[in-house]
């Protein structure tokens, strides 16, 4: 079976336990891809949008396919294709740079929970983490059920995902020529609410979530650019830790 020998390649190219066994296992492999499977349908959805666009603004469809294949970060894709008529090189360079900042805040969020891997490792995992990942990855880690072998599952449906609905979304092409008008762009925003509301757990959570909303649109106004996501991301942190800190305190006294 194909799944078999896909297994076996790469039970050879990941090292040994102690007891000599692969240091994997199929099972969190599988529960990886199983609890990615709910936010295939909406990445799908975002994959087919980007490779439209892509096609709109001179890219063919092997030339959208490689984008998702090697940047594989779909805000960063967009932006990219949104600024390709108006904008040199450098200027896509540093606006995607700034959106992709946030990479900064997740890995070291999800870094304390990779202590023990190798840096091989933890490059691999840090090279397909995306949002959707990273979220279904540090809830099943602070649940303490997280492994490495989850979170490579969930990169790795993500990936595939992503990568092949941008070239299908290429091919399509100018079928669609508006597909704001069908809702396709408010895809993603919704996955994303789906995804927050499994992190609100308590009232510091849901304070926390608010506020850096407020932040975000609020930012939106005043600041340049995608700034906005770095700000809001900074700052909800930020505000996230006075109020553990806050109630740590509370609890001692």
């Amino acid at each position: 079976m194909p799944e078999v020998e896909f297994v076996r390649r790469v039970q050879g190219r990941f090292p040994q336990g102690s007891d000599g066994r692969p240091a994997w296992s199929m099972v969190e492999l599988k529960r990886g891809i199983a609890a990615s499977a709910p936010l295939v349908p909406g990445i799908v959805a975002f994959g087919l949008l980007y490779g439209m666009m892509a096609r709109q603004v001179g890219f063919s469809p092997w030339e959208a396919w490689a984008m998702s294949l090697i940047v594989h970060a779909g805000s960063a894709q967009f932006v990219a294709v949104g600024m390709w008529d108006s904008a040199g090189a450098m200027a896509i360079i540093l606006a995607t740079l700034v959106i992709n900042l946030r990479h900064l805040l997740m890995g070291a969020s999800i870094a304390p929970y990779l202590r023990g891997l190798s840096p091989k490792w933890k490059a691999f995992l840090a090279l397909w983490m995306s949002d959707e990942t990273y979220a279904l990855a540090i809830a099943d880690y602070r649940q303490g059920r997280g492994s490495h072998w989850y979170f490579w599952g969930a990169n790795l449906s993500t990936y595939v995902a992503w990568t092949t609905s941008g070239l299908l979304g290429a091919l399509l092409g100018a079928a669609i020529p508006d597909p704001s008008r069908y809702g396709l762009d408010l895809v993603f925003p919704l996955a994303f609410l789906g995804l927050l509301a499994a992190f609100v757990q308590d009232r510091i959570d849901l304070a926390v979530a608010l506020a850096a909303g407020g932040l975000a649109l609020l930012a939106a106004f005043l600041l340049p650019g995608n700034w906005y996501i770095i700000v809001a991301g900074l700052l909800g942190s930020g505000l996230g830790l006075l109020l553990e800190r806050g109630g740590d305190g509370c609890k001692r006294s």
